[in-house]
């Protein structure tokens, strides 16, 4: 997937998702699951406007400092007993993992939601290698199943109905009896945990992202609802965190400002159910834990965002806000984004890590209606992101040819004056004379895809600039 991204192809993705009834029925879910909670949330802390400012403040003055706090993180990471490794690209991380396996002589991988293994293709690589790797999260186990990719950073199988995970289950846990309810929500759980259990116990090598780094005390920091991600770094003998550089934050105290505006603005909870923090491998007198501990820092185009004008967007925690709120991405859902990282934010990180040439068509899927800034708890900017790389689409000319002269022909009637009136007042009273029958379009010359969903008044009269002057008698 992470090699063949299908960006470029966003409007036929988005034609084809529009037309699948299955999935319009579950956005329903993002609809209603999502916007609600986090407004009532958010209501219940008087201080959580202070605390996105606060947030955006930290995950600044670590970028600004980023060459510092990775090396502090790696001193503490290897005080303790662990190992940190750097990773370019994919293809470096994907060999660290593989070689950590093999030394291991691993066969099966237990690997907790990350979209850094997404993004790299970690679970292709290792069944090249010859080993297995199994999904725990139940949302990533669902797409497994299904051989899909992640619909939402927080919520990945919400593209699909309860009647659809029925199907997959009967299809695939086949030694099970056939007779058996799964009617409910509760019975499908139920089902996949007893499943995964036998996996929990079978791993040798156990993966997971980190929602944070910690600088101060080499610590990795999972914020999950399942518990997942505890079986996973806990039971097998080691343990390997896959974490994207701009993940490390200064401080503890840090961690938990950031942590009370996360789960409040990603599934409207307080604090998630689990917030784990693991430093290092087991030590003696320790219960349980890994004997190894490996964190692998992936760069893959990061680096090249600092002091750009897509800096803002390295703040992301990862909370799935923006999405929630996207009217774009309810109509047509995440896999019409073509990559691992969707709506809004997918729209800004896809171009930054796999060029505009393939992630260019994102940015124009946005109604800059500015919901997804207005959310976002670190204060990311994301329609002017947006505008920043449907500019670079423009000066690169990836825009379809029709958009380039349409725009370069409104310029050239914008920049004169007296030409733009004219204009103006002739169109005005072209699309009054046209509409004078109903007052509304059902149809207009090249404004077809508009008209066909979207009722467009007719003009009632002259133009705005027309009618100021001669209120102003001018």
């Amino acid at each position: 997937m992470s090699a063949h991204p299908t960006s470029p192809q966003f409007k036929a993705n988005a034609h084809e998702a529009l037309g699948d009834a299955q999935l319009q029925k579950a956005l329903g879910n993002v609809r209603a699951g999502f916007i609600d909670k986090r407004v009532k949330a958010a209501a219940k802390l008087p201080e959580f406007e202070d605390l996105r400012d606060s947030a955006r403040d930290i995950k600044n003055h670590a970028l600004a400092h980023l060459d510092l706090y990775l090396e502090a993180h790696e001193a503490k990471v290897s005080a303790s007993g662990g190992t940190v490794h750097y990773a370019r690209d994919s293809a470096e991380a994907n060999r660290i993992v593989i070689e950590i396996c093999r030394a291991r002589g691993a066969k099966t991988v237990t690997k907790g939601k990350s979209m850094i293994s997404e993004e790299i293709g970690v679970n292709e690589a290792l069944e090249k290698a010859g080993m297995e790797a199994i999904e725990t999260d139940l949302g990533e186990y669902i797409i497994q199943l299904r051989g899909e990719a992640p619909s939402h950073i927080i919520a990945p199988a919400v593209h699909l109905t309860k009647e659809q995970v029925e199907a997959d289950f009967r299809r695939v846990h086949k030694h099970l009896p056939a007779d058996r309810d799964l009617s409910q929500p509760v019975q499908l759980l139920t089902e996949a945990r007893t499943m995964l259990r036998e996996k929990f116990l079978a791993a040798d090598i156990g993966i997971t992202g980190a929602n944070f780094l910690i600088a101060e005390t080499g610590t990795s920091v999972i914020v999950t609802n399942e518990g997942n991600g505890d079986l996973t770094q806990l039971l097998p003998k080691c343990h390997i965190v896959l974490a994207s550089i701009e993940k490390v934050v200064p401080t503890l105290e840090d961690v938990s400002q950031i942590l009370r505006v996360l789960a409040r603005s990603a599934t409207g909870q307080d604090m998630s159910v689990y917030t784990t923090l693991s430093t290092g491998p087991r030590r003696p007198g320790d219960v349980d834990g890994p004997e190894d501990y490996h964190v692998i820092l992936l760069d893959n185009g990061r680096s090249a965002m600092l002091g750009s004008e897509f800096e803002d967007m390295l703040r992301c925690i990862r909370c799935g806000a923006c999405m929630n709120h996207c009217p774009v991405y309810h109509a047509v859902g995440g896999h019409a984004y073509g990559w691992v990282y969707p709506g809004p934010m997918g729209a800004v990180l896809t171009p930054s890590l796999i060029g505009v040439d393939q992630g260019g068509q994102l940015p124009n899927a946005s109604t800059f209606c500015g919901r997804c800034e207005s959310v976002c708890p670190v204060r990311i900017p994301l329609p002017k992101l947006m505008r920043h790389w449907r500019e670079r689409e423009f000066e690169r000319h990836l825009s379809p040819a029709s958009t380039r002269y349409g725009i370069a022909a409104w310029a050239f009637v914008a920049r004169r004056a007296g030409l733009y009136r004219l204009a103006t007042r002739f169109g005005m009273a072209g699309l009054g004379w046209l509409g004078r029958s109903h007052g509304r379009f059902k149809w207009l010359p090249l404004a077809g895809g508009w008209t066909k969903y979207r009722d467009l008044p007719a003009p009632q009269g002259e133009t705005f600039q027309a009618m100021w002057k001669a209120k102003r008698g001018t």
